[in-house]
């Protein structure tokens, strides 16, 4: 039986722009995207720490280097820029296949330049870290 586990997330990123008139998804910057081995088109789940609202869109490539996180058409209306948020990705996994899986958790700055990856889960301090709200 496949059972839906945490893939990856980008955790605390800054939301940089906010454009109502764009088609929808959000655009992220593909030096994120590969950090937190997100695809284009791929399903995500947005929690926005401000305001509690969480909802599911899809990835769009921003440009590498660029820093960008946007919310785009009625997903814009959920968010204000300057919010932190967090970006997670699932996958379908059997229990033994979870057993060899390490999601990649990317922690980014306020400028979302990526700070940490992965190296929390190595150290267990990730879960010290959830529980400090970082």
């Amino acid at each position: 039986m496949q059972l839906e586990f945490l893939y990856s997330k980008i955790h605390r990123a800054t939301v940089t722009d906010a454009n109502l008139e764009y088609v929808g998804s959000i655009t992220i910057d593909e030096e994120l995207m590969d950090a937190a081995n997100l695809q284009e088109g791929q399903k995500v789940d947005i929690l926005d720490i401000n305001n509690g609202e969480r909802f599911q869109t899809y990835v769009i490539k921003g440009e590498r280097g660029n820093k960008d996180i946007c919310l785009n058409g009625a997903a814009a209306r959920k968010v204000q820029v300057g919010d932190k948020v967090i970006i997670v990705s699932y996958a379908l996994m059997t229990p033994q296949e979870k057993s060899e899986f390490s999601p990649s958790i990317v922690m980014v700055d306020d400028k979302n330049n990526i700070i940490n990856r992965n190296e929390l889960l190595k150290t267990g301090k990730y879960s010290t870290l959830c529980a400090s709200n970082i």
